[in-house]
């Protein structure tokens, strides 16, 4: 397998897109920040969580989004973890231009039929929608689907995407849990996007994987590539903002799984 990190040029600290022409199977995966992603195809593209925004309430988004919103290509496929408002963001949802497919778990296609979607689908665990050469799998996950304190809960997971035999697992937001042998025996995804952050204090560990842990979880689902996220975007948790970074390159060397960590700075393309 190979993989390939591009280049972008800069305008001060402001990233120029420089999405790469596919071909065949391959893959293109570019971290927007926090757990937002973009997914790239031979002709599909695909956003995961997308989130743009500076602020979320009284949160201040500390680190840019790694593209300009403007710079986006037309988007296909959006995938939804989950409803809360660092995953599921109302405004950013809007702003993409249509027509695009929103993909959800179940309880989440009330919140999203006023953003502009020609199609809303709903799946619980372990059901897949698709077309053609993809799929989509939701997986389960360890956490929790209410928006508000007054919401009643709905439906959260990971997705697994298929494309000519790549198969790209995002784990959204969960704790470490034993499911994660039975994500691995059943979709074997080559490339593990898994959350490292946000785990401080240890009763956050109910919902939140630490470093640590998402090191076993990779391990457990036999991926090829280890891509972290979900840390350095917003203060959602105690732990010093390089901490679960720094953490994970040291669980991963322990782990004699250096080689297999892929890092990717905000906004550059990687090809796998």
């Amino acid at each position: 397998m190979v993989w390939k990190a591009l280049r972008t040029r800069r305008t001060g600290s402001v990233k120029m897109a420089a999405f790469p022409r596919l071909e065949g199977n391959q893959l293109a995966l570019t971290w927007i920040g926090h757990a937002s992603f973009l997914v790239q195809f031979d002709g599909l593209n695909m956003l995961i969580d997308p989130n743009f925004a500076n602020w979320l309430f009284l949160l201040k988004r500390l680190k840019r989004p790694g593209l300009r919103f403007r710079d986006l290509p037309p988007i296909d496929l959006v995938l939804l973890t989950h409803a809360h408002f660092d995953h599921f963001h109302k405004p950013t949802l809007r702003k993409l231009s249509s027509p695009k497919i929103g993909v959800m778990p179940w309880g989440c296609g009330s919140l999203a039929r006023t953003l502009g979607f020609t199609r809303i689908v709903e799946l619980k665990w372990w059901e897949s929608f698709g077309s053609g050469e993809w799929r989509v799998t939701l997986v389960p996950a360890r956490h929790w689907g209410a928006r508000t304190l007054r919401d009643h809960q709905r439906g959260w997971g990971g997705f697994v995407i298929e494309y000519r035999g790549r198969r790209v697992y995002h784990a959204g937001d969960t704790a470490y849990f034993d499911g994660f042998p039975e994500i691995g025996e059943r979709m074997r995804p080559e490339l593990a996007l898994l959350p490292i952050g946000a785990y401080h204090p240890e009763s956050f560990r109910q919902v939140h994987m630490g470093p640590e842990e998402a090191v076993q979880a990779f391990g457990q689902l036999g991926a090829s590539w280890l891509v972290p996220m979900h840390y350095g975007t917003f203060k959602l948790s105690f732990e010093d903002l390089d901490e679960p970074e720094r953490r994970l390159r040291n669980a991963v060397e322990a782990a004699r799984l250096t080689r297999r960590l892929r890092v990717l700075e905000e906004g550059v393309t990687t090809l796998f």
